[in-house]
């Protein structure tokens, strides 16, 4: 399906002609909201990429085996997978913006968890709580901004947080090598690594006590009035005032036709339709093994004939490439269809995973060449994901579900996708070592492959469209029906 139009498309159900964005001090207090909020994309970034590099020290102190590294990493996962679902079902009754203080304090405890941990069973203990705390930002943070963003720029706001996430990801990264290199002769030093992590679950602790609730959660309430005066502070006043009637005559409406939570989901074809495709977004997304690159970076490129100081150095440059082609997605957010970016990113994906698979295979290992062909190939693998696939799928996912099923939906698509993680986090090390990085990558290859057809043949457009006409689409099936180009 490709829509083209800048707004929502005519004749739609829910197309509503709503007045222009004008700039004003709206615009910057809607920029500062978005700041805040993705200080937990920020921290998801950060304790999902600082294992990277605390890994080996923390391995040696430890005297972890690969099977016990896999577990430390895996063991993260699993909570983001609990909290996903149990912190997003949380939202929908409390409140977004009492949700992320909730995950401030959770990221800050896990991290003291982590740092002051004597053995492994209280570092695994403080890998779950972060884990809980990096579940809960991943489903309630992009759903925040979604529901805070005009429909005009909804897919490049909302796609501050995964930005965020890989700026996170990247500070990682230039931490774990300057404190590597710098302090590697400490035994403690991973737990340096570690501990920074505190300062940004701060900031977002204090900053989103100034923040406002989501308009939107405050209608699905009832509290009306809260709404526009929360609408008023982020956009003009005749735009608050139309975009106020619209989200209160689309909520009333779906309140009075549908049930909340899963029965509801399960009893309408549509609605499970739509629950499947954020399903297969987001497994898919995991299954691209974009994450065993950003775990387990120096363990392949120390595999690829790097040396261990070297490979934290080179690591950076994935890191790198991953925040430009933040950038670059969210340019491209307003004016490409999800569509045609999704299904091009996977295309990319599975080219250079058999590039990689080939030049592991053609190079025998000793090879000067080696190392380097694979770090070029890993960084273009990278950069194509975050500029094709990873802003793309977390908008999705917070644009496709209508709003008496949006914390379910997202709690059920980002627990699958933490689940898939944490299984390829777990086997990853052992794979490595079994098949190598050629078996590895031409593996990945196949699964992509069929990704791309997947979307192909499934995946809706909602660029240009206002969350509401979106939910009346779905709802009815009319999402599904319009061609694809």
């Amino acid at each position: 399906m490709s829509q083209s139009s800048a707004g929502p498309v005519a004749g739609s159900p829910g197309a509503t002609q709503l007045p222009p964005l004008k700039p004003g001090p709206h615009t910057r207090r809607l920029g500062l909201v978005a700041l805040v909020a993705t200080f937990g994309g920020l921290l998801f970034g950060y304790d999902t990429g600082v294992i990277n590099g605390a890994l080996l020290p923390m391995s040696e102190e430890l005297g972890l085996n690969a099977q016990s590294e896999g577990t430390v990493t895996s063991t993260l996962l699993i909570g983001a997978a609990l909290g996903a679902v149990s912190i997003g079902r949380l939202s929908d009754g409390w409140g977004r913006r009492k949700t992320i203080l909730l995950l401030a304090v959770l990221f800050f405890a896990g991290t003291l968890a982590c740092v002051f941990a004597p053995g492994l069973a209280i570092l695994l203990v403080g890998r779950f709580v972060l884990g809980l705390a990096v579940g809960g930002a991943s489903t309630v943070v992009p759903v925040f901004l979604a529901e805070l963003a005009p429909y005009e720029i909804r897919g490049s706001l909302s796609g501050r947080n995964e930005l965020m996430i890989v700026i996170g990801q990247l500070a990682a990264f230039i931490v774990n090598a300057i404190l590597g290199n710098a302090l590697g002769h400490l035994d403690g030093v991973w737990r340096i690594m570690l501990a920074v992590c505190a300062i940004p679950a701060v900031f977002l602790f204090f900053g989103m006590l100034r923040m406002p609730e989501s308009p939107r959660w405050l209608i699905s309430k009832g509290r009306y009035d809260e709404a526009l005066e929360v609408l008023r502070t982020i956009r003009s006043q005749d735009r608050a005032e139309a975009e106020m009637g619209e989200v209160e005559r689309v909520s009333e409406l779906e309140a009075k036709e549908h049930e909340t939570g899963i029965s509801s989901v399960l009893k309408n074809k549509w609605l499970l339709r739509i629950l499947l495709v954020g399903v297969a977004l987001a497994v898919f997304q995991q299954l691209t093994g974009i994450n065993s690159v950003m775990y387990y970076g120096q363990i392949i490129l120390r595999d690829a004939g790097f040396g261990a100081d070297a490979a934290l150095i080179a690591n950076i440059a994935p890191g790198v490439i991953a925040v430009v082609g933040g950038f670059i997605a969210l340019w491209m957010m307003e004016r490409i269809n999800r569509r045609t970016t999704i299904i091009t990113g996977y295309v990319l994906v599975t080219i250079f995973h058999l590039l990689i698979g080939l030049s592991a295979a053609f190079f025998p290992e000793g090879s000067a060449a080696r190392p380097y062909v694979i770090l070029v190939l890993v960084v273009c693998f990278v950069g194509s994901m975050q500029t094709f696939l990873n802003v793309a799928t977390w908008v999705l996912l917070s644009e496709i579900f209508p709003l008496h099923m949006r914390a379910v939906g997202m709690g059920i698509t980002v627990f699958c996708l933490w689940m898939a993680n944490a299984a390829l986090s777990w086997v990853f090390p052992s794979l490595i070592a079994s098949i190598g990085i050629n078996g590895s990558f031409f593996s990945f290859a196949a699964v992509n492959a069929v990704a791309a057809l997947v979307m192909w043949k499934f995946l809706p457009e909602t660029r240009g469209r206002t969350l509401e006409a979106v939910e009346e689409d779905v709802t009815t099936g009319a999402i599904f029906t319009v061609n694809k180009k």
